[in-house]
């Protein structure tokens, strides 16, 4: 999940519903709650610990902050080295996200006229941020929490990126790519603290949601997964901001990205080598998913 959350386009929570954890996360994170706050108040540390699956959570959570440090230096070596590493980057979650499109929408139990509707809703918002202008890079306290709020709906709802919204709001390389792995305690307080406001809030709305009307919003993220393809397809180029004299916009000594214009490449050794880190991420989930089921049998 926490490598998930570092790509651009890819869902923590794509992740967390292929490998079966997703109900027992929602749950667990609905569970802070006033009878929870009680319990630690009294300093009955055991019974608030059962209440909230803590242990569960540790542990996702250790997994999750150590992937976001090393993941992230990893991706943003990558994507330094050229714009050729970062197309096969690209392709290899393109992957990845085509195959997790069937194995959340297979969780739909009744299909009807709302249920696609549901669908195309979630499809046609997913493209429509696509072509967003991302906003400029701010780093201001209650910005950053905003971010955090924002970044956190990724683990939550799948289908949503939270990095993608990251880039929309034009803090993903503050955050994710610098503050991050360079452990940049200013930054990631308030990254954090809109972090734990996202997950108090949006586990209690997603709860009464899967509840109420689950094969709506399954169907709703199906879709919203589906037209996540649109961001992270491997082959655009990145159009830059230009001041009012025509001239490039620089930000801290780099280029500001406006969006992208996507085109279809044409067949030469690189494509094949994309097409192949596409079948290896489609083959991925699978995997994720035998070994998710296989764990959830024994």
């Amino acid at each position: 999940m926490g490598g998930a959350n570092v790509i651009p386009g890819v869902s923590g929570g794509t992740i967390a519903f292929i490998t079966g954890v997703y109900d027992k996360l929602i749950t667990s994170l609905k569970s802070f709650d006033l009878h929870a706050i009680k319990l630690l108040l009294k300093f009955k540390i055991k019974d608030f610990a059962i209440h909230i699956n803590l242990q569960f959570l540790m542990v996702l959570m250790m997994g999750v902050l150590v992937s976001l440090v090393t993941f992230g230096k990893a991706v943003k070596y990558i994507i330094d080295l050229g714009e050729i590493y970062e197309q096969m980057v690209w392709a290899f979650f393109f992957g990845l996200i085509m195959a997790s499109i069937y194995y959340v929408g297979k969780q739909i139990k009744k299909w009807n006229a709302s249920v696609v509707i549901s669908g195309l809703i979630g499809l046609i918002i997913a493209i429509v941020l696509a072509f967003l202008k991302p906003a400029q890079e701010n780093d201001s306290f209650f910005y950053l929490t905003i971010c955090g709020v924002v970044a956190m709906s990724s683990m939550l709802l799948p289908g949503l990126s939270g990095s993608f919204v990251l880039i929309l709001m034009g803090n993903y390389r503050l955050i994710m790519l610098e503050a991050i792995p360079d452990r940049n305690l200013e930054i990631i307080l308030a990254v954090g603290i809109g972090a734990v406001v996202g997950f108090i809030i949006l586990s209690r709305i997603i709860s009464y949601l899967l509840t109420k009307y689950e094969n709506k919003t399954l169907s709703g993220l199906t879709g919203f997964i589906f037209g996540s393809l649109t961001i992270i397809w491997p082959w655009k180029e990145k159009v830059y901001l230009l001041d009012e004299s025509g001239s490039l916009l620089l930000k801290d000594g780099e280029k500001v990205v406006s969006g992208y214009e996507w085109f279809l490449p044409e067949f030469d050794g690189s494509v094949l080598v994309a097409a192949s880190l596409m079948i290896a991420g489609a083959v991925l989930v699978w995997l994720v998913e035998y070994l998710g089921n296989k764990t959830e049998l024994e």
